[in-house]
């Protein structure tokens, strides 16, 4: 286990240039659902696939800078529902399995025998739930703010936990609600967000998301904020989210960790940050302590997103790391 202790500019990773893809296109993965899905860097490069978080989130352009180009073919999507694929926002047929399944035709129509497989926040849900499921595809897993669905995790952001450390933007979160629902507010906000009034939905689902963005980052990010604050992304993250988690994201209670030793002979990198208040770090250390395979690196300076200096550092660290070993 390592500890970062490194002021923000002091770490020497950061992300490669930018680059497009050289293919996409749209998958149809039945249910009545389309993905988008883009490959870049080197076609003939050791697989790589990207899980972006969410759920609801869709993929960036910076999400493929954290893979060398010249080593790694870098497949990312977006999942049901999510970014480019079709229809947009919808949570019908759009469960934890939809999405396993989804990965493991990419992986056929791709025909890749085995792959990296990174993701943080939901991403890495998804990534255990893939690797725990078809363990044989999954060369190595990079894992970042580690969430796993157990309702406590769910209710800490959504119910009480990280409204202690932001009680200006909890109040925020709440004041859609009447007091006399409080008591449950992911289904107060579920009715919200599932009302057939389109102000009434759109109304939620800024704040909802806003939420979760504006606690995201160790120190206010406006970028983020902005983001985060989009009504037609709101919507679509909000929505998705509300249905994956008033359904306990379609996992048994602890299923990730009862499945743990699904991962044996899987080497894997976790990196977490000391202030991640939407997935906060426990989750990450009991994963660490239950996979020996895996490394971990607490980063003291960060927070929840991807793209903060030291989770920036150790995500492209590791990745090439495992791309020598390819």
């Amino acid at each position: 286990m390592q500890t970062e202790h490194r002021p923000q500019n002091g770490y020497s990773r950061t992300l490669f240039p930018p680059i497009e893809p050289y293919d996409s296109g749209m998958l149809d993965v039945g249910d009545g659902h389309h993905v988008y899905w883009e490959v870049c860097g080197n076609p003939k490069g050791k697989p790589a696939l990207f899980l972006h978080g969410g759920p609801g989130g869709g993929c960036s352009a910076d999400h493929r800078r954290l893979f060398d180009p010249q080593k790694y073919r870098i497949v990312l999507f977006d999942q049901r529902g999510s970014g480019r694929s079709t229809p947009y926002a919808s949570t019908e047929n759009n469960t934890t399995w939809h999405l396993v399944a989804d990965i493991e035709k990419l992986r056929i129509m791709f025909d890749i025998e085995e792959w990296l497989v990174l993701g943080g926040s939901w991403g890495s849900t998804l990534a255990l739930a893939y690797a725990e499921t078809y363990p044989e595809r999954v060369s190595e897993l990079v894992l970042r703010g580690i969430f796993t669905a157990r309702r406590f995790e769910i209710l800490w952001l959504f119910q009480e936990g990280a409204s202690l450390l932001f009680p200006d933007k909890w109040e925020k979160f709440i004041s859609l609600v009447p007091v006399s629902e409080r008591e449950d507010l992911l289904a107060a906000y579920s009715r919200r967000l599932n009302s057939e009034d389109q102000a009434v939905r759109e109304e939620a689902a800024k704040a909802w998301a806003l939420w979760e963005g504006e606690t995201s980052t160790l120190l206010p990010n406006e970028s983020t904020a902005a983001h985060y604050g989009d009504a037609r992304f709101a919507l679509a993250f909000a929505g998705i989210e509300i249905h994956y988690f008033m359904n306990n994201a379609f996992l048994e209670e602890g299923q990730l960790f009862q499945d743990i030793d699904h991962l044996r002979g899987i080497p894997g990198t976790i990196i977490q940050g000391r202030y991640d208040v939407v997935t906060p770090a426990r989750t990450a250390w009991e994963l660490y302590r239950l996979w020996p395979e895996s490394e971990i690196f607490i980063v003291d300076d960060a927070g929840h997103v991807f793209n903060e200096p030291g989770i920036i550092h150790h995500t492209v660290t590791a990745t090439d790391l495992y791309a020598s070993d390819a």
